[in-house]
């Protein structure tokens, strides 16, 4: 589980077939969790000035493989004694969205990202979002976009400060979102468990 704040810049060094390769101050080890523009990947392998990560194909079919070049967004997975900052990140990418518009502010910059409408039941209003791994909240939500405002410390602080119309980011929704459009759609398919359904799985242990 990530929180969706950005604990380094780190640089791919290569990325071929399904192995990432990342240079990165970050002490990593062998089976960790990080996350990698919001990509949730285990390492497989540690270097002296960074590590290894694999890519399974699911991952790859969903993900724009443009955003494993150059800078990246790095998370280590969040620990039993980190604080919890940020909200809930699977790091589980569930579409590919593109800056349709970029407003500056007098305190702020807003960004209009264009997302397939299928996924904008899952984006709500004043709710939390991953973009590239960062967490974000969403101030608008129109049929085929929504609109997030960054404040300067965050723009200064992440890539963000580098994307311009039609840059490609990685987007995840948010987990409550998608939990409860899932049950309200099966619902109606499903019946409630009974007691001796649930006795019957204790009885299994």
């Amino acid at each position: 589980m990530f929180t969706g704040l950005i604990r380094e810049i780190a640089t791919v060094k290569s990325y071929r077939n399904n192995i990432l390769t990342i240079a990165s101050t970050h002490k990593a080890k062998l089976g960790d969790s990080i996350a990698i523009n919001g990509v949730c990947l285990t390492v497989i392998k540690v270097h002296s000035d960074g590590f290894d990560l694999e890519l399974a194909d699911e991952t790859r079919s969903i993900i724009d493989e443009s955003k494993l070049s150059g800078k990246v967004h790095l998370e280590p997975a969040m620990q039993m004694h980190d604080r919890f900052e940020g909200h809930i990140v699977q790091g589980h990418v569930d579409t590919v969205g593109e800056v349709e518009q970029i407003v500056k502010r007098e305190n702020g910059t807003d960004f209009f990202i264009k997302v397939d409408p299928k996924y904008i039941a899952h984006i709500i209003p004043k709710g939390s979002i991953t973009i590239d791994g960062i967490s974000l909240t969403v101030n608008d939500v129109y049929e085929r976009s929504f609109r997030l405002t960054i404040i300067p410390h965050t723009l200064e602080n992440t890539l963000m400060k580098t994307y311009k119309v039609g840059t490609k980011v990685n987007i995840e929704t948010d987990l409550f979102a998608r939990y409860i459009d899932h049950i309200l759609q099966h619902r109606s398919q499903r019946k409630s468990m009974g007691w001796h359904e649930v006795d019957a799985i204790q009885m299994s242990y």
